[in-house]
């Protein structure tokens, strides 16, 4: 078995044994990436040489006995909407694409303290605004299990990277779903905990009573393992809460006996793929072979939180997104007259359609004579949400049910359907409204080979619960890794970007 097949934790226990070194695992990465990337464009920055650099170092901190966890010398790549102190952080926008951060957001403190290795940032939704990663300024990604399809979003760099081989596993974030949407897409395993498990401090935020940074790996081991090193509390965020249940791969056994699962019978109703339906039920009856207690049952308001997600989230996006002005530091426009010209044309030229487009509703909807009407019926619908959430909790232990309607569709479907993109996150964003964790596990194919993923859903810090279901299913099956249809030179370059000039944009930046 070569080194890139390898979990980031039995990578992790053949560096500790001394049978590989952490610079070998980054150099094996490091091809892996020069030898996909101009297919599946998974990253916006590689940083060779601060990844050998870091690896080397960490490698005498693990031979001195310093280093001995799980992650210590494991390669890992980010996402580009987290700060790294002196590498560049863009959110995969124009108006950020030579921003580099004066400090290191704190999830990935806290990898880079448990030893791990930083390969670079992954490519995603424009400031994670869509579903697809075909926003983003620097081109569109790829799925690595069918390059004419995409790998879901706005996460989707990250999953396809692990997906691919390019990285043993990344962190993402998730506004509405996307770490476990582009998951279920790209056939990898993602957790979302529970809102405020993991500090927001230097995520840049778009929706941030919504986002929350996760792990997405191949398997679920691997996800808790990586939660554990990740989770803590932060006194620089506000709503970090201080949790003393951390121990998140104590979950990892295989046994369900008793285990009440919920499967809400909204969820499969019109709309939902023939394929994902039949699949998420197979897996459901192996939840029940092994002894859960699998029941169905109505979970209401699931209409409203499509809604009521979009004009939340637009709303705080209007309000986050309006610190980029083109005056302290990004994209600046050439030529303008005054500074109101100078706001108005950087702002235009920096971001691209979609971000303008969640921008504009936001400030709708918290307009005056609108804000009652809009706004506030939305934030009264999120705690009926929440209250039905917390009902079914009192019967049920775990939820499940799909991640997406569909597999991932083809590049560029959905672009051109905003409304339909939107409603392809039906499932995921109640999770987000509710504040509670949930993972995506592959339970499957569909007739064109392409992933199909089960979501699983917990009660507010009760991801125990969801990583020992998850892992009782995933016991029941292997893990598949993707092997590309063509070779590289058999593809178009990676087309369809969000803004015209993203390959010369991507060039400038690297």
């Amino acid at each position: 078995m070569s080194i890139l097949e390898l979990t980031a934790v039995s990578l992790g226990k053949k560096i500790q044994s001394g049978e590989v070194t952490a610079v070998e695992a980054a150099k094996a990465a490091l091809a892996q990436i020069k030898a996909r990337e101009s297919l599946l464009n998974c990253y916006v920055t590689v940083d060779e040489e601060g990844a050998l650099a870091q690896a080397a170092r960490v490698q005498k901190k693990i031979e001195s006995g310093e280093l001995t966890g799980p992650l210590a010398g494991v390669p890992v790549a980010i996402k580009d909407n987290m700060c790294t102190e002196g590498l560049l952080t863009t959110c995969s926008s124009k108006i950020l694409y030579n921003f580099k951060p004066t400090y290191t957001a704190e999830a990935v403190l806290n990898l880079e303290k448990a030893g791990a290795v930083i390969l670079g940032k992954t490519n995603m939704d424009e400031f994670a605004m869509g579903s697809t990663t075909e926003t983003s300024a620097f081109g569109v990604t790829r799925n690595p299990w069918n390059p004419e399809h995409v790998p879901g979003g706005s996460s989707g760099g990250s999953c396809a990277a692990v997906a691919a081989n390019e990285c043993f596993y990344a962190l993402g974030s998730d506004t509405g779903g996307s770490i476990r949407q582009p998951s279920s897409f790209c056939g990898v395993t993602g957790i979302k905990p529970t809102y405020g498990t993991v500090s927001r401090y230097g995520l840049i935020a778009y929706g941030s009573s919504l986002d929350q940074i996760g792990p997405i790996a191949r398997d679920v081991t691997d996800c808790a393992t990586v939660l554990e090193a990740i989770a803590s509390h932060d006194h620089k965020d506000s709503t970090s809460i201080a949790r003393e249940d951390l121990d998140f791969t104590s979950a990892l056994v295989d046994d369900v006996k008793g285990m009440r699962i919920g499967i809400p019978r909204d969820y499969f109703g019109e709309g939902l793929n023939p394929e994902v339906k039949d699949a998420i039920l197979a897996a459901a009856k192996v939840l029940a072979d092994k002894g859960a207690v699998v029941e169905e049952f109505d979970l209401s308001l699931v209409e409203y939180a499509i809604p009521a997600y979009y004009v939340i989230a637009s709303a705080e996006a209007s309000s986050n997104l309006s610190r980029f002005d083109g005056v302290k530091y990004g994209y600046r426009t050439a030529e303008y007259e005054g500074l109101h010209n100078m706001y108005k044309k950087s702002r235009s030229e920096g971001f691209g359609e979609e971000v303008k487009r969640r921008i504009m509703l936001g400030s709708f909807v918290l307009s005056s004579g609108y804000y009652d009407a809009y706004y506030l019926k939305a934030l009264r619908t999120k705690a009926l949400i929440k209250k039905a959430f917390d009902k079914a909790f009192e019967s049920y232990d775990v939820i499940l049910g799909p991640a997406s309607p569909f597999t991932a569709p083809k590049i560029g479907d959905s672009l051109g359907d905003p409304l339909q993109m939107y409603l392809g996150d039906i499932y995921t964003i109640s999770v987000n409204l509710a504040g509670l964790p949930g993972m995506t596990v592959p339970c499957g194919r569909d007739s064109q080979g392409l992933p199909i993923g089960l979501q699983l859903i917990g009660d507010c810090f009760k991801e125990k619960n969801v990583i020992r279901a998850g892992y009782a299913f995933e016991c029941s099956r292997t893990y598949e890794a993707p092997e590309l249809a063509k070779p590289c030179s058999d593809w178009e370059p990676a087309g369809q970007s969000g803004i015209a000039g993203s390959v010369e944009l991507k060039k400038e930046v690297q």
